[in-house]
This record gives C-alpha cells, sequence and structure tokens, in this order.
C-alpha cells in the first residue's frame, strides 16, 4: 500500500487509520498544495487532489472512503462495524459526513482566508466559518453523552470526524467549539495511532 500525503491535510485520516490498525505501508508526503509545489505528483493523480492511495489494483482519493476501505478490505472490524450491527447507518452517516458536511466548508474558509486571501472573498470565508460551526450541532449534541461516535468505541468513524474538529483547530475555529466537542477532540487526539501518525508525517519530511 501506498499513501500521498500533505502534513495535516485530509490524507491524515487514512494516514491515521493505518497507523492505528499497525499496517504497512509506504509514505510520500509533499507540500501544500501539491498541484502547484510538486507538480510531478499530476502524473500520479491526474486532479492533483490528496490522498492518492494505491493497493494493488485499487486506486482511490477520498479519505473517508480509504477508512472503510481498509475496514471491509482487512477485516479490521476493531475499527469499524459490520452491516449487521444495529448502529450501521449511523456508523456509515458519521464517516460521510466529516466531509460532506464538515469539511467542506473548511476548505472554502481556508482558501479565501490562508491560501489565497482576498479582501473581496474574505466576506465569503467568514460566513463559511460560521456554516462549519453551525453544521457542528448534531455533533454537539451527541458527544454531550458519548465517548465515541458509535458502538461505545473507538472505530474510523472517529478518526473522520476528529480530522475535520483537528483542521478546524489548525484554522483556529475551535476557540468556538462547545466544551465537550473540545473534550473529544483532545481525547482522540490523544491517542497513540494519532501520535504515531504525527510522527510518522514528520520522520518521511525529514527524509
Amino acid at each position: 500500500m501506498k499513501l500521498w500525503h500533505c502534513h495535516n491535510a485530509r490524507s491524515y485520516r487514512p494516514l491515521w487509520a493505518l497507523e492505528e490498525m499497525k499496517m504497512s505501508y509506504d509514505l510520500e508526503v509533499m507540500p501544500f498544495p501539491p498541484r502547484f509545489l510538486h507538480k510531478e505528483y499530476l502524473k500520479v493523480n491526474v486532479l492533483g487532489t490528496i490522498p492518492y492511495f494505491v493497493d494493488g489494483e485499487h486506486h482511490m482519493t477520498e479519505s473517508s472512503g480509504i477508512c472503510l476501505y481498509l475496514v471491509e478490505k482487512y477485516q479490521r472490524y476493531d475499527f469499524g462495524l459490520k452491516s449487521d450491527h444495529p448502529e450501521y447507518g449511523a456508523y456509515l452517516n458519521w464517516l460521510f459526513h466529516s466531509d460532506a458536511t464538515l469539511t467542506f466548508p473548511q476548505t472554502i474558509f481556508l482558501r479565501y482566508t490562508r491560501l489565497e486571501p482576498d479582501e473581496a472573498k474574505k466576506g465569503a470565508g467568514l460566513d463559511y466559518r460560521k456554516w462549519y460551526l453551525a453544521r457542528l450541532r448534531m455533533l454537539d449534541n451527541h458527544l454531550k453523552d458519548h465517548e465515541f461516535l458509535v458502538d461505545g468505541r473507538f472505530t474510523v468513524a472517529d478518526i473522520a470526524i476528529a480530522y475535520a474538529l483537528f483542521l478546524g483547530e489548525s484554522l483556529a475555529i475551535h476557540e468556538d467549539y462547545q466544551p465537550q466537542t473540545r473534550a473529544y477532540l483532545e481525547r482522540m487526539k490523544a491517542r497513540d495511532g494519532f501520535a504515531r501518525a504525527q510522527a510518522a508525517q514528520i520522520v518521511e519530511n525529514s527524509d
């Protein structure tokens, strides 16, 4: 398996999953955004987006999808739920809620406030910041009485959702997180798998 990655970008989801599962993989860390700063990458992924993941004949570009793939392909249900589990629907919903609902508005905020700062578009970026915080309502309510998202244990759904919160932290949006949501993020960041993923990307960058 090989993962193309940028430091703490969305590709961190599968990197974290690989480290939690203690699977063997190759990692290539690139500057962000690679389509401008590492143009050779376009020969690998014509979209120029990250992550890009290869496992045999399988080529994938969606961070939450890769996490689900690892669970299903390698039967790692210690990090996921089987389809007959009563919380299976909620598990899938959290997995895809993470990117479609949470990470998307953050990327607009990131683009117009950090990557392509433009006074004319700054207001749009700030609107997406508010949109992201409003979209945390379901998670905020759930975390009032849940330590993990499903089944009372850590799954790749937690990786997917916690990464969105972690991205918000890097954008200084976390200051407006509710207390239970900030506490959840800190619990997820305290995991050994998270620490190993942090170390893996730093070691790779130093080579």
